[in-house]
């Protein structure tokens, strides 16, 4: 397993070799040696949550307030078109985006800084999304913005098929900035 940074500030991907023969496959998910390397603690993970959606679907975007959370998010199952964009306003890549495809062929994982809003569409008939948090859910926490945000622009590849009430209820990009005080972006 490696780990490579992407071009949002901290975002890490983790990248397994996942070994196949007849039987089917073997990849090692999680490595607290490589998360080390990677600058990470790892210790500090503390809750393991799975999703599954159906095709089109898209869940997002997400983030979490006061000291943030970060995640590390893996496909179980499938292809989702996962997106990340930075809601940091002291980090120099704040309101950029990040859309990386994670499947269940090459096993990444994606390291979400706090502070980074996130959400994926599945890409295939299902897509399981695995979790790995380093808090426990505090909704009174939860920040949102829609996943159709024209500011944002994000380019969701296949139709939405299915999104939650909650998600479709978000706030605007330029009221969470206004939100955290930031200057405006994108």
């Amino acid at each position: 397993m490696k780990a490579r940074e992407m071009s949002l500030d901290g975002v890490l991907l983790f990248l397994p070799s996942p070994h196949h023969d007849d039987r089917g496959f073997f990849t090692r998910t999680f490595d607290v040696a490589v998360a080390r390397d990677a600058g990470l603690q790892p210790e500090l993970f503390v809750q393991d949550s799975q999703s599954r959606s159906r095709k089109g679907t898209i869940r997002g975007m997400h983030g979490r307030g006061g000291r943030g959370e970060a995640k590390l998010v893996r496909c179980a199952r499938g292809a989702v078109l996962d997106v990340l964009v930075d809601a940091r306003p002291a980090s120099p890549t704040f309101g950029d985006q990040l859309a990386v495809t994670l499947d269940d062929i090459d096993f990444a994982h994606l390291y979400v800084p706090p502070g980074i809003l996130h959400g994926f569409q599945a890409l295939t008939e299902q897509a399981d999304i695995c979790y790995r948090i380093d808090r426990e859910h505090a909704p009174g926490e939860d920040l949102s913005v829609r996943y159709d945000d024209p500011t944002l622009g994000i380019a969701w590849p296949l139709p939405v098929e299915a999104i939650s009430t909650k998600d479709l209820a978000a706030g605007s990009w330029a009221e969470l900035v206004a939100a955290l005080g930031a200057p405006a972006t994108t």
